[in-house]
């Protein structure tokens, strides 16, 4: 029987982050939360100095103009063993702003979380937990959101009841950030738009093992949301792009053959309809709509799989021209000798 030694979990960690004496990064985007972030990083002590893991705070400043990236150099200056300031060059987003403290974070497990103390730090050491207990991602849910409802708590229902349905990664809560996470889960892609949200499907997709744990959530104390509903669109534009990366990235041809096919199969049934007519009553075809409508489609359909052929040949040189593989490994069972991919 194999032991846990025997187990070995190639490319799980960058090696940037090995050597690294920090086990755990909380990753903090912030934009413009002057007064929430002394808070926060006192909060964050508050919560991990006395549990059994070294760790770090990875501030990233998006681009703030009220003091903000001030604040965190101080905090910085007087706790350099925990405390890293990532500034961007102007205001990214947050997905970028996340995108960046996960680059620039040392810890092999990722922490995420906002910095205007709706999340509650003290979460933190329960979501640890249970990535020790073998999980790869655990997500939080505000179950008890302090949000406008009809504004903010509502649409975000009925986006994480879509979001679960179409991606199969059922979460009560996409959109809640506090989320903790083994480096490996987040390696593969890159994040753009409003993608962070989405990281619990590409994990799923690569097989990774996911919970949810009910964190607490509090109302937002200083200033105002820097989100509106304009933002469900932006959510629901990134869905379609989320569900094509996941579903049909390796197999274009199934997406835009199969939508093709279906094009030319009303077509025909266009066709046998004037065909019918013909017929039965002598009607003219050439000079009907669903003529004209039949051979659209058609045209349509036949277009729609050239182009899933094409989109077939680029992946096929995106993996080939990469030697990139189209699978992802958990870890490798082995014997005495230590196994390799073969080249």
């Amino acid at each position: 029987m194999a032991t846990q030694k025997d187990i070995m979990r190639p490319n799980a960690i960058p090696a940037r982050a090995v050597d690294s004496p920090v086990q755990v990064s909380v990753v903090i985007p912030v934009y413009n939360e002057l007064k929430s972030v002394p808070l926060l990083h006192k909060a964050l002590h508050e919560a991990l100095d006395d549990y059994p893991t070294t760790w770090e705070v990875v501030f990233v400043d998006d681009g703030s103009r009220d003091g903000s990236l001030q604040a965190l150099e101080i905090l910085a200056g007087g706790d350099p063993q925990h405390t890293r300031v990532v500034a961007l060059r102007r205001n990214f987003g947050q997905t970028a702003a996340i995108s960046a403290g996960i680059d620039y974070a040392r810890g092999d497990i990722i922490v995420l979380m906002d910095s205007d103390l709706q999340n509650d730090p003290a979460d933190i050491p329960m979501l640890l937990d249970k990535i020790n207990e073998g999980y790869d991602l655990v997500s939080g849910w505000r179950k008890d959101r302090q949000d406008a409802f009809f504004t903010r708590t509502f649409p975000s229902r009925i986006a994480n009841w879509i979001i679960s349905k179409v991606t199969g990664v059922g979460l009560h809560d996409y959109g809640c950030t506090l989320k903790a996470y083994r480096r490996e889960v987040l390696t593969g892609f890159r994040l753009y738009g409003e993608m962070h949200r989405f990281i619990p499907a590409y994990a799923g997709y690569v097989g990774a093992k996911i919970t949810e744990v009910v964190v607490r959530h509090h109302p937002r104390k200083f200033g105002k949301t820097n989100y509106g509903l304009n933002r469900t669109v932006k959510v629901v534009l990134d869905l379609f792009t989320v569900k094509f990366l996941s579903g049909y990235v390796n197999k274009p041809i199934y997406l835009f053959g199969g939508f093709g096919l279906g094009l030319i199969g009303i077509s025909g049934s266009g066709f046998l309809y004037l065909l019918y007519r013909k017929i039965v009553f002598l009607a003219e075809t050439t000079t009907s709509p669903i003529f004209l409508l039949s051979i659209m489609l058609t045209v349509l359909g036949v277009q729609s799989i050239l182009l899933g052929l094409i989109a077939e040949i680029v992946v096929r040189t995106y993996h080939e021209s990469q030697s990139k593989p189209i699978y992802t490994v958990r870890f490798v069972i082995q014997g005495d000798e230590p196994s390799e991919p073969h080249a």
